[in-house]
């Protein structure tokens, strides 16, 4: 879970929105000043960076909080914990002495519209993401016209800070994990139109991306009628390979069973367009745990589509996500959960120590870990994900590869490694390189060719 807000810490108080426009002078009323906060998942930075690009070419100015004069909040529910945050950073925002509007979206907010926008009167919920941008607009005497509603992003960096943009391909979750309250939140799975997608693509390509990022919140269950037959993600990754000439194409988190051999064949025979990188969901190494948590597939479905993927590419980098100290995880289950990971052989690993949900089967079940068990199995866990980094890290060596410059003197690869450039070569640009060796922290030493 990420708290994302304007790099800047500035701490400048501007007129209120009173001061800004009045409603007999709406024509000449100025954009707001307008400051994001992110909490959540990749899919949530990609809905705010669309927002942020949206008010950008309304004429808007992304600032710090403190220089807002309009504050929108993308809400994360995932855990409690989660849940929490939101409610302090919506309260913490409310109460700045300016008194900015402040608008509240996502999961949280579709959860508990009342609850949150009850917190002040000048606390606004948002529950559809398409109108954030005009609900702003509309409440500064702005002419909410001036929205492109293409949902293009304009800028790379993007309006909050990001070199390589996201695209939302696919929203919402058929799928009922006993831990996850998220397909509540957004609904059932939904796909966005492959001409939308491909326009997205062409846009942030022609504003210098050379880098886009397919996400969803079950990207892997993308479909869509086109031209005659229904499009799964292969199928779009190909689309997009086709129409577009964008030189690297990433996909965030898959679920196990959507590893179609489709879907490896188009991404291996990509010629390096498509990031040589898979973010294979997990959750759990051990049989006995998925069932509890009703995940759809076993370890050994799992190790097959892994076999499968470095079968085709045999350098391929994998990432996946699990959770320790689930309800019921016996010391055994934990050590057969850390023995399958090992065996795997991760190059990045998101490690959470379970945490309730209200409103899960998972919440209430039987077996609740002692958290500071939990605590010592996530410290454990850690260790093993370091040290296979740097495993995987040092297989690269000699290796061609290609690095998006993200910072100065830093990019990324294509296995999602961080990797040592020049620090005179400008941000976003993509760059071919030699990998010559690896930091004890896993990032590259690279070489341009």
């Amino acid at each position: 879970m990420e708290h994302l807000a304007h790099p800047s810490s500035l701490e400048t108080n501007k007129p209120s929105a009173e001061a800004i426009s009045t409603p007999d002078d709406t024509q000449s009323a100025r954009p707001p000043k307008v400051a994001f906060i992110n909490l959540g998942c990749r899919v949530n930075r990609v809905e705010t960076d669309v927002i942020a690009s949206e008010l950008e070419r309304a004429g808007c100015e992304v600032v710090p909080q403190t220089e807002a004069d309009a504050i929108i909040i993308n809400t994360c529910a995932v855990t409690s914990e989660a849940e929490a945050k939101t409610r302090k950073v919506v309260r913490r925002a409310a109460k700045l002495a300016h008194t900015p509007f402040v608008v509240a979206t996502g999961c949280v907010a579709s959860l508990h519209a009342d609850e949150i926008s009850s917190i002040a009167e000048n606390v606004n919920v948002q529950v559809n993401k398409a109108q954030v941008a005009s609900c702003v607009l509309n409440e500064f005497g702005c002419i909410a016209g001036s929205v492109d509603d293409s949902g293009n992003l304009i800028s790379t960096p993007t309006p909050t800070g990001r070199t390589r943009p996201g695209i939302k391909v696919q929203d919402g979750c058929n799928n009922r994990c006993s831990f996850c309250i998220v397909w509540k939140a957004r609904g059932p799975a939904c796909s966005a139109d492959v001409d939308e997608i491909i326009s997205q693509v062409r846009a942030t390509q022609a504003h210098g991306a050379h880098e886009v990022v397919l996400t969803g919140i079950n990207l892997g269950d993308y479909r869509y009628e086109y031209k005659g037959s229904r499009l799964r993600l292969p199928g779009l990754l190909s689309e997009i390979m086709k129409q577009t000439s964008i030189e690297r194409i990433r996909l965030s988190s898959i679920e196990p069973p959507d590893i179609t051999d489709e879907l490896l064949d188009v991404i291996a025979g990509s010629e390096g367009r498509i990031a040589q990188f898979l973010h294979i969901c997990l959750q759990s190494g051990c049989d006995a745990t998925l069932r509890r948590m009703k995940r759809n597939y076993t370890t050994a479905f799992y190790r097959s589509a892994v076999e499968r993927a470095r079968d085709r590419m045999p350098h391929v980098a994998l990432g996946t996500d699990l959770i320790v100290g689930f309800p019921g995880e016996t010391d055994d289950e934990f050590a057969t959960s850390y023995k399958f990971c090992k065996d795997i052989g991760f190059a990045k690993m998101h490690i959470f120590r379970y945490s309730k949900r209200s409103g899960t089967p998972a919440a209430t079940a039987e077996g609740q870990v002692d958290p500071h068990v939990m605590a010592a199995r996530s410290r454990t866990m850690h260790e093993l994900a370091a040290q296979m980094r740097y495993t995987q890290a040092q297989k690269l060596v000699g290796m061609r590869d290609s690095v998006v410059v993200q910072t100065a003197g830093y990019g990324i690869t294509s296995g999602l490694f961080d990797a040592h450039v020049d620090k005179t070569i400008p941000i976003d640009t993509l760059i071919d390189v030699t990998i010559a060796s690896v930091m004890p922290d896993s990032s590259l030493i690279v070489t341009r060719i």
